[in-house]
């Protein structure tokens, strides 16, 4: 028997190994409702997802479920998810719902919520207590660890061999809203006195938090204690059943300061601390719904957090960000959410309410589903097929990929061997997808292309007093790793190497002359 692992490759690249093989979860997120009910899940959700070509899904385990009565644990809706995955043949992701959820404590028991002096909250600068459970509250997250740590027992027990469960999330956009930091009195108390020694040894620095840290002082302190809270829930489970463990972040954005998006949370600004205090996990992913996400991937891919997105955009823009994150970020997961909203008429998918967008600055054409299920589908599909080509290429100069950054990106150059390419996006447009490329130069003169919304050309080497032409121009299709070939397009159509608003794979053959 073989837990699910992550470690680095022959390439170095961190890899998901399940059952020892690689494993990259084309995924979805359900709604945070969607898991409460079996019934619900057997007869609305897995017929939504059908057809998607995900091989994965990302689903809620809620602590106030699991553990209704002190004490007492109820396991029949983990134990149904399991069951029902593994009849639809898909691996899942269980997010822990447990004292953190979008920077509340919303689904904690009722028997944490109404024992107020126990499970004291965080408070703001006038004492107004918060909907959120401080992390400083030593006897919330001794809870929270003990039911963590029987959630963990429990999927060993039952799923060891199987591996239906292959990664967890603990907790979900950590942080605190409307404040930088906790004003509680125990969190009054901890402000004041000196930082860390393991945090002394990574700023060079000694004394309170405010020394230390300066006008960053609130966001560091809530990042500390959260991430500390999360170290003890998360080492606690992987102690029962060592599955890989990460940790979603609401994204550091417009206005910028701690509180106007959670204070604590695992923002990029703040790794270096949740690092030090949370080494049990092993990936900090972005949830992102703005419309720069590429610049997102960018920022969480770097050495050291492998780029795992629980959350992204549902439009039809998730399509061409799944070929950037694979093809260009070497990405462990990529997952919209809200996923089974695809399989419903655009018009009858629920959004946000636009105040709500706009407070959290959410782009609202991120839920708009238009056009959105045919693209993602049949891009997973490719995805899946050109595995054993991915597995191969990736991390070497042969396979590249782009796509559109923002309103200013209008083109992208990539450099092989013997030739260039450029690239021409197409203009963004509501209900299509971005233009994005995915390239693997199979040898210096033949190139397998997958596309969406962009045109190509390609160019020999600056210097060189040639010109290209296609020798081939194939579309076609990959299955399993091998070209089918379909129509041979050496007439008009190689006037113009333009891929549409459905991805498409093409093979090219070059020559100079």
């Amino acid at each position: 028997m073989s837990v699910p692992y992550v470690k680095c490759d022959e390439k170095g690249i961190p890899t998901l190994y399940v059952k020892d093989r690689p494993f990259f979860l084309r995924s979805g997120e359900i709604h945070n409702s969607s898991a409460s009910s079996s019934a619900y899940l057997q007869e609305k959700l897995w017929p939504a997802l059908r057809g998607l070509h995900m091989n994965s899904v990302i689903v809620p385990v809620y602590w106030e479920l699991l553990e209704p009565v002190e004490g007492k644990y109820d396991f029949t809706l983990v134990e149904d998810l399991i069951c029902q995955a593994r009849q639809e043949d898909m691996k899942l992701v269980f997010l822990w719902f447990g004292l953190w959820k979008n920077a509340e404590s919303m689904y904690v028991p009722s028997w944490v919520k109404q024992d107020q002096k126990t499970y004291f909250r965080a408070e703001k600068v006038n004492g107004e207590k918060m909907t959120t459970i401080s992390p400083l509250c030593e006897a919330a997250v001794e809870k929270d660890r003990l039911a963590f740590t029987a959630l963990m027992r429990h999927i060993r027990e039952t799923d060891e061999e199987e591996n239906t469960v292959i990664t967890i999330q603990v907790e979900n956009e950590i942080g605190l809203l409307g404040t930088d930091r906790d004003y509680s009195p125990k969190a009054r108390e901890a402000f004041l006195a000196p930082v860390p020694e393991a945090l002394s040894k990574i700023t060079g620095k000694k004394g309170s938090w405010e020394e230390v840290y300066g006008d960053d002082a609130g966001e560091r302190f809530m990042a500390w204690y959260f991430a500390c809270a999360v170290e003890k829930i998360a080492s606690s489970g992987k102690a029962e059943y060592d599955l890989p463990c990460y940790v979603n972040a609401w994204l550091r954005q417009s206005p910028w300061y701690p509180g106007s998006y959670p204070s604590g949370g695992a923002v990029t600004q703040v790794h270096d601390i949740w690092r030090v205090a949370a080494p049990s996990i092993f990936a900090f992913g972005p949830d992102s719904y703005v419309p720069y996400c590429a610049d997102v991937m960018d920022e969480y891919a770097y050495e050291g957090n492998p780029l795992f997105i629980p959350e992204i955009r549902k439009d039809a823009v998730a399509a061409s960000y799944a070929l950037y994150a694979f093809g260009a970020k070497n990405a462990i997961c990529f997952s919209p959410f809200g996923i089974e909203d695809l399989a419903l008429d655009p018009a009858d998918v629920d959004k946000p309410p636009m105040e709500l967008m706009i407070a959290l600055n959410i782009d609202p054409s991120a839920f708009d589903t238009t056009g959105s299920k045919d693209c993602l589908s049949a891009t997973y599909g490719i995805l899946e097929e050109i595995e054993p080509l991915y597995l191969k290429y990736r991390g070497t100069d042969h396979l590249k990929a782009a796509v559109r950054h923002g309103e200013n990106d209008f083109s992208a150059f990539l450099r092989f061997e013997d030739y260039d390419l450029a690239v021409s996006y197409g203009p963004r447009m509501s209900g299509k997808p971005l233009g994005a490329i995915y390239v693997i130069e199979l040898t210096p003169s033949k190139f397998l292309l997958v596309g969406l919304n962009c045109s190509i050309s390609f160019r020999v080497k600056p210097g060189v007093n040639r010109q290209v032409d296609f020798l081939r121009f194939e579309e076609g299709s990959v299955k399993n790793g091998a070209w089918i070939p379909g129509r041979v397009m050496n007439g008009d159509e190689k006037m113009s190497l333009r891929f549409g608003d459905m991805p498409a794979t093409m093979m090219v053959e070059l020559y100079q002359f």
